[in-house]
């Protein structure tokens, strides 16, 4: 017999295939029971790192996103207000002349001469009112070039003046901050 097929005794028989089924279950200390590598636990740091790194930015996301809308809630507010009240300071601006107004109708026996300083004096306050609201008048005067971004011409007439100037003003007109409220009404010489 040949000693090859033996088994020495106290010795336990060898296989000559590894154990796959122990080998297939990772473990803590890691592959085939080995404690973790340096490069796993600087692997496992990184990925905690970035995770603390993504909910950090995800929280400061949402906060943005929150002060945005509070933000933009605001300005739609104040934008609110400005619309309601902007009427505010010009209305304040006009009640003196209400007053003078009903002064002037208080007195009966008023000669017509009083009516028209009264008049008069109510006028210049109504203007002041308006100028302090920057409503400005368009009133342009006679041979000034026609502009039809502040005129209406109603007519085209004869005259002795250069052609496309006003001739005549039939109605101021008014504009508010380079916005115009109303043109002014003017008739327009003709072309010779």
């Amino acid at each position: 017999m040949s000693d090859q097929n033996v088994p020495s005794e106290g010795v336990p028989p060898t296989d000559t295939a590894p154990d796959t089924a122990a080998n297939d279950a990772p473990t803590a200390k890691g592959a085939a029971g080995l404690p973790p590598s340096a490069e796993d636990a600087d692997w496992q740091e990184q990925v905690a790192k970035l995770s603390a790194k993504n909910a950090e930015l995800a929280d400061q996301f949402l906060r943005a996103q929150a002060e945005m809308q509070n933000v933009r809630r605001r300005a739609e507010d104040e934008t609110s207000k400005a619309r309601k009240f902007a009427i505010d300071s010009f209305a304040e601006s006009l009640l003196p002349v209400c007053d003078s107004l009903e002064a002037g109708l208080a007195h009966k026996d008023a000669t017509s001469e009083q009516i028209r300083e009264g008049a008069e004096a109510t006028l210049r306050q109504l203007k002041a009112a308006l100028e302090r609201n920057k409503v400005v008048e368009i009133n342009p005067g006679v041979g000034a070039k026609f502009d039809p971004h502040q005129h209406q011409a109603i007519s085209v007439v004869p005259a002795d003046q250069e052609p496309n100037t006003v001739v005549t003003v039939l109605q101021k007109g008014y504009s508010i901050a380079d916005r115009i409220l109303r043109p002014a009404l003017v008739t327009v010489a003709a072309a010779r």
